[in-house]
Formats: C-alpha cells, structure tokens, sequence
C-alpha cells in the first residue's frame, strides 16, 4: 500500500511522540518568510560605511545574515553583536579569512565593504565561488580592474550591484526623470561633484605589527604593495594614499556623481572622448557633445552649487536646468519641472532602496540599478579622468576600445601591478 509523505510524518511523530505543530515562521505564515525564500548573505570587511549597508539588509525579513569576515577582530565582533542582536540568538558567525564566507555552500550573496584596494579583487573571487555581490565604491583602482570586474561578473552570471545608491535615491532619481524624460529639452552638460584632486606617494612611519587574530596585516594590504603596518592605515586613514585610493582621489566622490551624471546624459553604454584639466575642474566631452563637467564640491559649499549637500549634480538642457544633492532635495529654473509634486526626501547616504532592488534582482535574476555594466563604464570615466589630470594635459579616449587614443604613457596607466598572489 502506497503511504503519502505527509500520512508517514503523522505517523512517525505520532509513533515516537514528537507534536505536529511546525512553526508558522518556518513555513512562511503570519508574515514570516520561510528559510527556503530567505537570501543568506554574508559580509566581509564591514566598516562604518558597511555597518550602514548591513542595516539595509538586517531590516529586509527575507535576508539572513549568517557570517562576517574581517582582518580586524574588533571590526567583526561588532557586527557579529550587532547581527545576534537583531536576530536575538548567536548564530552569527566570524572569521578573519574571506575564503571561509567563499567557501560556505549555503551563502547565496556577500557584501563587501574593506577599503578600494580589495573591492574588485575581492567581488571577481566571488563571482567565481557562485556569489551574488553587493559592493561598496569606488569598485577598481584602474580601468583594468573595471573590465576585469565586469567580465567575470557576466562570465559567471552574478548578480552585482555596485554601493553606488543614489540611483535609488529619489531626489537624484527625480532630476535623472526630469533629463532623461525630455523636459529639459535636450541635454548639453551634466555637472559632476567631486573632493579636492590630490594624492599622496608618501608612507606613515612603521609601527610594531599587532598580532594576527587582532589584525591580519598582510591580508589587510592584499593586493596592495607591501609597506610597514601603521595602526592610522586600519583606522579609516588609508584614503589619499595612492597604493590604496584610487586615482587623485576622483574615484572616491566620483563612483557616485559621475555615475549619476552618466545616467542624467542617457551615456551608460560609452564615456566622453576628450578630457582636460584646468585647476581643480575636469572638463570632458561625449563623441555626441554633450559636456561634462567635474568641478569640487566638498563639505563646506564649494563649487557654487544650488541644491543643499555633498554629492551634487546638475543637469542643463535647453530649457532649464536640476540640480540634486543629498540633502534629499531639488533645485530647478522653472517652477513647471515640479508639476506633478517634488520627491519624497530621502538622505542621499540611505541605501535601504539599493539594497532592496539587489535583493529582488537575485530573485529575478535581473539587472539592479548599479550593475557591472553601469559600473564599468562609470568608473573608467573616473580613472580616465584622473589619469589626465596626473600627466597635465589633454587626453582622448575610445569608448568602444576603452584605450587611449594613440598615447603610450596614458595606456601604461591604465592598470597597476598587483602583489601576489592576489591575481583573482
């Protein structure tokens, strides 16, 4: 006789005394989502800004997240307290090596937030170990890293999303609405945001290494060139050195507010031909003559900007003009850009939309708002941009060949030499 898996689990609970009542969480009843539609995430080298992201997708019923990975133990203790605090168990677990969130089968994506030196590297062993990624800007350190990053994320079919969330921000997705849509009439120059261009070849004093299980220094610099451990590096001060920032600090600011000018200019799919310093501003032209324009725009309302916060962009067209900052607000020319209602206010920092859309998109397998693609393209703009700037004079840039036109010296810049063995 034919007995039906359903009379047999009745029978053996009832057999060895074992309830029949399962938990409404555990088949996804009464608002719950069972663990098999759940996203189990992990996270590795979560910082200030990666704690942000992971309140993103702690606040998400369907995400578990299940292991931390960080080269600094204090850094991955408070995550592991701050996951078990929100799950009320201690479940979370830590390690100092990426390979051990890598390798676990039942990790279906990762977040990865260490500093720029590790970020393409880092999401390309992902996407070879059949991860999906979310990852913290600037994603490379040169063009090479862009294309690289890109290709194995389409070789491998991941799902990726760069931290670039502003382009699901509503302020910024209004003023993109407002150009892409025509009511600007047409479009001539997009204005980027971007901090102070420098950079630094110099080092910090060495100082004695702490031990490993407190901080794994050599896994800290990765693909980075060696240089003595020194406790300001681990603390944040890493930025504005050039081993471990990107290009005169433009990728940095630029990861965002060129990207946005990018998708205001309808350019996703090329990047401007020509670039060309002059001071503190970079001016670059698209083959079809839309300009864009990087000019500063850091904390202290430089840059003669009309829309409140860091981050600004703006957009001109024919008929008028947006500008969009973090600040959650617009500031148009003509009153008639706001027919229809303004944008719910919303930080411009917040990446809870982000991280919302990356998580339906592993659901669909679609492509989120900030996808390799997006994110190639964007950021070379940025390295482009700062190579120019670092050889003091007017560069040309083949968005098809994604090289340089005929310049020698501008193409050797257009990668770095990474330490062993971390080739991805």
């Amino acid at each position: 006789m034919k007995l039906s898996r359903r009379r047999f689990l009745r029978n053996t609970a009832l057999t060895l005394g074992v309830p029949t009542i399962i938990p409404g969480s555990a088949l996804g009843l009464n608002g719950a989502v069972a663990p098999s539609n759940r996203i189990v995430v992990g996270g590795i080298g979560l910082g200030p800004r990666g704690r942000e992201v992971l309140k993103g997708f702690l606040s998400q019923s369907d995400v578990q997240f299940v292991m931390i990975a960080d080269v600094q133990k204090t850094r991955r203790e408070v995550i592991r307290v701050m996951v078990n605090r929100q799950y009320n168990n201690q479940d979370c677990a830590e390690t100092r090596d990426m390979f051990d969130v890598l390798g676990r089968k039942d990790i279906d994506a990762v977040v990865i937030a260490t500093g720029d030196r590790w970020h393409a590297v880092l999401s390309i062993l992902a996407a070879k170990a059949g991860k999906d990624i979310y990852c913290e800007k600037p994603c490379s350190m040169t063009v090479r890293e862009s294309q690289e990053l890109a290709d194995a994320v389409n070789r491998y079919g991941r799902v990726f999303q760069a931290g670039t969330q502003r382009r699901n921000v509503d302020n910024f997705q209004f003023a993109a609405a407002l150009a892409r849509g025509g009511k600007l009439g047409r479009v001539h120059t997009v204005h980027a945001g971007i901090l102070q261009l420098e950079e630094s070849h110099n080092w910090l004093p060495g100082e004695p290494e702490p031990g490993i299980e407190a901080c794994d220094w050599d896994r800290w610099l990765g693909p980075a060139p060696w240089r003595p451990y020194n406790k300001e590096y681990v603390n944040g001060r890493w930025r504005g050195y050039y081993d471990f920032h990107g290009g005169a600090a433009l990728p940095e600011w630029g990861a965002h507010t060129v990207d946005l000018c990018q998708w205001g200019a309808s350019a996703d799919a090329t990047t401007p031909v020509d670039y060309e310093a002059e001071g503190q501003t970079i001016h670059a032209r698209y083959a079809n003559g839309v300009k864009l324009v990087m000019r500063r725009a850091g904390f202290k309302g430089e840059g003669n900007w009309v829309a409140p916060g860091t981050c600004p962009i703006r957009f001109e067209g024919d008929e008028g003009w947006v500008e969009a900052a973090d600040s959650g607000k617009v500031a148009v020319s003509n009153p008639k850009f706001l027919e229809g209602g303004t944008p719910a206010t919303m930080a411009g920092t917040d990446p809870s939309k982000h991280v919302r859309d990356f998580l339906d998109c592993i659901k669909t397998r679609g492509k989120p708002a900030a996808n390799a693609d997006v994110t190639r393209r964007g950021h070379i703009v940025s390295h482009v941009a700062a190579i120019g700037w670092r050889l003091g004079r007017k560069v040309s840039f083949d968005p098809v060949t994604e090289t340089f036109r005929g310049d020698v010296e501008a193409n050797r810049m257009c990668t770095r030499a990474r330490r062993a063995p971390w080739h991805a």
